[in-house]
């Protein structure tokens, strides 16, 4: 990874506004953002993956943000994380297997943020279940986050609302 390139994840549960705000963050710093590969998967298959997939999906992730640095201005937002993949195969599939545990737990992100469950759910097709599920999948992901010592900062309200907390945060953070 360039020196100069940091890059910023966004985690959350479904429907909480991750792409969103990569995008808008995007746009905002005149730079790129990586989409969530698990949404391309989902579309071009017509299902949702299987245990064994798993992995595939958070390393062809993890690849695609590696590949776009070269592109990226200052900061590269990534929509998502192994970390999210895994937290959903442990919801759905009752483990997650040692290879993706360990691409999870390689948590190097310059900053974490978090896209809180308050926006109202909204069905997307085969990759949304229901509030119920983005409530548990966020008390997950907190816990994992609290778990892994990973500082993280919780983003809530209006698009711009989240940039201006997201906005403060890394100039915070690039301060230290």
């Amino acid at each position: 990874m360039s020196a100069a390139i940091q890059r910023i994840v966004i985690l959350g549960a479904e429907s909480t506004g991750k792409s969103t705000l990569a995008a808008a963050l995007a746009t905002h710093y005149n730079t790129i953002w990586i989409p969530e590969y698990l949404r391309e998967f989902v579309e071009s298959r017509q299902r949702t993956p299987y245990a064994d997939e798993q992995f595939f999906i958070a390393t062809t992730q993890r690849e695609r943000e590696h590949k776009s640095e070269a592109s990226a201005q200052r900061y590269l937002f990534c929509d998502t994380s192994p970390l999210m993949t895994a937290i959903y195969s442990e919801h759905y599939f009752g483990e997650v297997d040692a290879a993706l545990s360990a691409l999870a737990g390689q948590h190097d992100y310059a900053a974490t943020i978090v896209t809180t469950p308050t926006t109202p759910w909204m069905p997307d097709g085969l990759q949304r279940e229901s509030d119920t599920v983005r409530q548990q999948i966020h008390a997950r992901l907190m816990r994992k986050l609290d778990q892994g010592n990973i500082a993280h900062l919780p983003v809530a309200g209006t698009t711009q609302q989240r940039i201006g907390q997201v906005e403060a945060y890394l100039v915070q953070r690039n301060a230290d």
